[in-house]
């Protein structure tokens, strides 16, 4: 049994069906969400939460059942996220990115007897329906423009309001699954996470009032996120739990989130690095007006020491880093506000502390638990740590042991308990005796000033098994030989750790939440190899 830290927030918001509840009476008529230019009020929000639920249960949709959300981003998914909390079952969020036969997989695995699917995916629903065995209500999302279908099925507006507004109340239990989000599947087939009710709101206290700093009563929170990740579903949340006003994106759209932050006086938001740099290097960024901002929060992805300075240096809010998975509800350590410094510090190396109830441990490969400065598996314990692998035994008792999650990222800590990450395990070089890890590389890659991206792989190698490439995007205008690039990095890192040589192409391929796609990366150089799986 883990000791759970002291509740945060509202002791009224004892699990997720009463964020919008406690919210109606304390602040009926506040903005709880923007899209579009549609506003909700709490009140709003919490009688279209009711009317979901409702509608859920009057289709026959037991305690626990899973409803599938397949869209973009929009103020639908968090009614869609609290009705089903409300009725106690379960949103299971799919990307919409997978192909048709991997968003049927995601849906039958979770057995979902419910889909909200958005216009734009009807013709994917045509193409899988009749693989959909367990599904038995499907409600159409009308898209920004208000197309919503030729009316064979429920459109969403339309179906919710005709339910009944009485909350059902339903008992729910702390342990009951609130979530259920996918892994990205580059081993194999995605993996149903279940996050349950006390894991949401712990994330979403700790975050409330912890190392975030405290949300005040007019906080306006930008959601761009996707929301079938825990990155959006959980700030998206988190901004509801405090109170405050999210302003919901579609997508990651550069232009638009420069363009919300001004015209809604931003307060908070959260981003990947990848997208952090995309803002920089608009040319709207130069004139956008961020004085309103007071934090942002950044993970996901390791960050470049210089393009996390340069964000500093622009956007002069707070900045605080995120380190955790699906598997930990998100963040489990983080780097605060305080160990920040446009100059750079080596803290800002690091990912942080961990949140309080949070332990971490390093993992070495001989299965001896490592020291400071020793790199090794990063094993996570604590209440944010899932409830376990839907319909998966065997991959929930491997990856969680006596408590400890295995993350399957190497790191180290140092002597004040800060944690590094050097690289997700299975993307470690190993070139000869040396084992190398792809984001330090970046990161001294990444001073070069003709570099906008940068991802560093390994390649065949006859003599030494591994050779390290680098795949460089340069910034618009400028110019670099690979043996420029090769000779900076040689004055940043060991000479066995730089390139041996550089690739050149116009953009790196990353999924929606900004993750690098390395596999897709790596595929081409290995192809006829059979020793390297990932």
């Amino acid at each position: 049994m883990v000791n759970k830290p002291e509740a945060r927030g509202p002791a009224e918001i004892k699990v997720v069906a009463d964020i919008p509840r406690y919210h109606a009476r304390t602040r009926p008529d506040y903005a709880a969400m923007i899209y579009e230019g549609r506003v909700t009020t709490y009140a709003e929000l919490d009688r279209r939460t009711s009317q979901l639920a409702n509608g859920l249960i009057a289709a026959g949709l037991k305690p626990q059942s899973r409803v599938a959300f397949l869209d973009k981003n929009s103020d639908r998914f968090f009614d869609i996220y609290l009705g089903t909390a409300k009725s106690n079952t379960v949103l299971v969020g799919v990307n919409w990115r997978l192909a048709p036969p991997e968003v049927a997989y995601v849906i039958n695995n979770a057995g979902a007897e419910a889909l909200f699917i958005g216009h734009e995916y009807l013709p994917m629903l045509a193409q899988i329906r009749a693989e959909l065995t367990t599904v038995r209500l499907v409600v159409v999302i009308a898209s920004p423009t208000g197309e919503a279908g030729d009316g064979s099925l429920p459109e969403f507006d339309a179906w919710q309001a005709s339910q009944s507004a009485v909350d059902p109340m339903l008992a729910i239990a702390g342990q009951d699954t609130a979530i259920q989000l996918y892994t990205s599947g580059t081993t194999g087939h995605p993996k149903g996470v279940e996050l349950t009710n006390d894991n949401v709101l712990c994330g979403a206290g700790l975050i409330y009032s912890g190392a975030y700093g405290t949300w005040g009563d007019a906080e306006v929170n930008m959601v761009c996120m996707p929301a079938f990740h825990v990155a959006g579903s959980n700030w998206g949340l988190v901004g509801l739990y405090a109170g405050a006003t999210d302003v919901i994106l579609r997508e990651v759209d550069p232009t638009k989130i420069l363009d919300g932050l001004g015209r809604y006086k931003v307060t908070k938001s959260f981003f990947v690095p990848a997208v952090i740099l995309i803002l920089l290097q608009h040319p709207q960024c130069a004139s956008t007006d961020f004085s309103h901002l007071n934090l942002i929060g950044y993970g996901a992805s390791p960050i470049p020491l210089e393009l996390l300075r340069e964000g500093l240096s622009t956007f002069k809010c707070g900045f605080v880093q995120c380190y955790g998975l699906t598997e930990t509800t998100g963040t489990v350590v983080a780097l605060v506000p305080a160990d920040h410094d446009p100059e750079g510090t080596p803290k800002m190396r690091s990912c942080g502390q961990p949140l309080e109830g949070t332990e971490i441990r390093i993992l070495g490969a001989d299965g001896e638990i490592k020291g400071p400065g020793e790199v090794g598996e990063i094993l996570i314990k604590g209440p944010l740590v899932m409830k376990g692998y839907w319909k998966n035994p065997e991959a929930t008792a491997k990856s969680i042991q006596d408590g400890w999650f295995y993350s399957g990222d190497a790191g180290y800590t140092d002597e004040d308990g800060y944690l590094y990450i050097y690289d997700r395990v299975k993307d470690m070089i190993v070139s000869g005796a040396e084992n190398i890890y792809p984001a330090e590389v970046e990161s001294a890659l990444f001073g070069h000033p003709a570099i906008a991206d940068v991802a560093v792989i390994g390649v065949p190698d006859q003599k030494w098994g591994e050779a390290v490439k680098a795949v460089v995007v340069l910034k618009t205008g400028a110019s670099a030989t690979a043996e420029e690039i090769i000779t900076f990095a040689r004055q940043k890192i060991a000479a066995y750790k730089c390139p041996k040589t550089v690739d050149f192409i116009e953009a790196l391929p990353r999924n929606p939440s900004g993750k690098l796609l390395k596999r897709e990366l790596r595929e081409p150089y290995w192809a006829g190899y059979d020793r390297r799986v990932n």
